[in-house]
């Protein structure tokens, strides 16, 4: 491919998830961004006439801007993958794990980056052992605050922080309402801090942290996503040395993961300046509030620029 060749590109957008606005919200930007540049983009929404039309068209590459499962837990790639089209983003093995967020803490942890502890528990645990013995067991072990979250998915969807345990309950129905397994982890109290991570061939690169301070409580998916309920400082107010550490632990578990071209990693900096893994991101919201086009800012790097850099990336890696 001649440096500065026009692509043609499949920016694949909005699907059934619950995350279906925000995918579009992403979709467009990316193609914005490739137009800018001069690319041919074409912007479709996943059907029963996708493949057949990737078999006909064969475009350049695919960019998967699909969130929730359609997108993210390896599907869609695996199947890109058998048609033999190019496309940005994770492998299906790597999309897969990182999608679990238990299997990733688990992965993350084995390469020495601290991670809360937590405990995973199936819907069908509270139906054979009973929700009562179930949260008597839980509480016993950790003491609040806590955080109740759905094992997959994004957006803060489906997330609690417990304060009092009786509150417990009422988390574990919100998060299975988005997931039949749940994640009960210890609250690490500090910075909530997010890292964009690009890797293009060379390893992967930890663009600025961007520190998280949402003007009320939680980062909730509407302080994720309406402009106004959330500050953000890039980089994070943290000391340089910490800044490097968050960088390294970002990176690590980019590395762990054996995630390639995107991610953005989610940490806690507690008041000691360890970072604690929270979860990887295998397809970053790129919306205009999302982090990583404030990462990417922040770093003096043009957005139109750094997809086309993902998009030949992903043709030279098929």
């Amino acid at each position: 491919m001649a440096e500065n060749e026009a692509l043609d590109i499949v920016v694949l957008a909005g699907g059934i998830s619950h995350e279906r606005d925000i995918s579009l919200r992403t979709g467009r930007r990316v193609a914005d961004g490739l137009q800018s540049l001069g690319h041919r983009v074409t912007v479709l929404e996943p059907d029963a006439a996708l493949l057949g039309y990737l078999r006909e068209s064969r475009p350049d590459v695919v960019w998967p801007a699909l969130h929730g499962s359609s997108g993210e837990d390896g599907s869609l790639r695996a199947l890109l993958e058998l048609a033999g089209v190019p496309f940005v983003g994770s492998t299906t093995d790597a999309a897969r794990l990182a999608w679990s967020k238990p299997a990733a803490k688990t992965i993350v942890s084995r390469a020495g980056v601290a991670t809360p502890e937590s405990v995973t528990l199936p819907k069908e645990t509270f139906r054979e052992l009973g929700a009562n013995s179930v949260l008597e067991t839980v509480l016993s072990a950790f003491e609040v605050p806590l955080v109740v979250k759905p094992a997959h998915g994004g957006s803060a969807q489906g997330v609690t922080v417990v304060t009092t345990a009786g509150e417990l309950p009422r988390a574990m129905v919100d998060a299975y309402t988005y997931a039949d397994v749940a994640l009960i982890e210890r609250k690490v109290e500090g910075v909530e801090v997010s890292v964009a991570v690009l890797d293009t061939g060379d390893g992967p690169i930890a663009l600025p942290p961007v520190e998280i301070e949402p003007l009320e409580g939680a980062y909730t998916f509407d302080a994720r996503y309406n402009a106004g309920e959330t500050r953000f400082y890039v980089p994070a107010r943290l000391e340089p040395d910490v800044l490097e550490a968050v960088a390294a632990a970002a990176t690590a578990a980019h590395s762990a993961l054996g995630l390639r071209h995107l991610s953005r990693v989610d940490l806690i900096v507690d008041a000691n300046g360890v970072p604690w893994f929270l979860e990887a991101n295998v397809l970053p919201g790129l919306t205009e509030t999302s982090i990583m086009p404030q990462a990417i800012a922040a770093s003096g790097r043009d957005l139109g620029d750094v997809y086309a850099t993902l998009a030949a990336a992903a043709i030279a890696d098929s």
